[in-house]
């Protein structure tokens, strides 16, 4: 399995969130995984301003929709790890490996329940200062630099 892990990104929302996971994943050495349909055009200045040149250096695959991306992920045997304001495992608590993908839902909305089944484990990012939720890119980074830690 090639890669140390990957990030997923269900359905965004929000150029600029996109293109902030796109440069920190482009910077991390981290592979992109972009669930279609997306919130916004793909080719968006907002997504251009906030990923900057970066873009150019992320390794971003683009799927048609859920289906196509669940068909290869399963074709790759990866693990799909979903973040979710539902789960109950704190992220820190979970032993990620090589070849995981990391999975991030809509900033509107999440993932559907379907989704959430086909997860190998949910984890959660807790707010002990009682916030509902974080920036989806932010989310995402603090993940991404936990399983950097343990996968090296």
């Amino acid at each position: 399995m090639n890669g140390k892990f990957r990030i997923a990104l269900y359905q965004p929302d929000i150029a600029g969130n996109t293109g902030t996971i796109l440069r920190m994943a482009a910077c991390l050495g981290v592979a992109v995984d972009l669930i279609e349909p997306a919130g916004f055009d793909i080719s968006d200045r907002a997504l251009t301003r906030a990923g900057m040149d970066y873009l150019e250096m992320a390794t971003l695959t683009r799927h048609v929709d859920f289906d196509r991306f669940e068909q290869w992920r399963r074709s790759e045997s990866r693990r799909l790890v979903l973040m979710s304001t539902k789960a109950a495992l704190p992220y820190t608590d979970f032993r990620f490996h090589t070849g995981d993908i990391i999975m991030v839902g809509r900033e509107s909305a999440g993932v559907p329940d379907h989704v959430h089944d086909l997860a190998f484990e949910r984890l959660v990012i807790p707010m002990p200062g009682g916030g509902r939720s974080l920036n989806v890119a932010l989310s995402a980074a603090m993940v991404a630099g936990e399983a950097l830690r343990q996968i090296g």
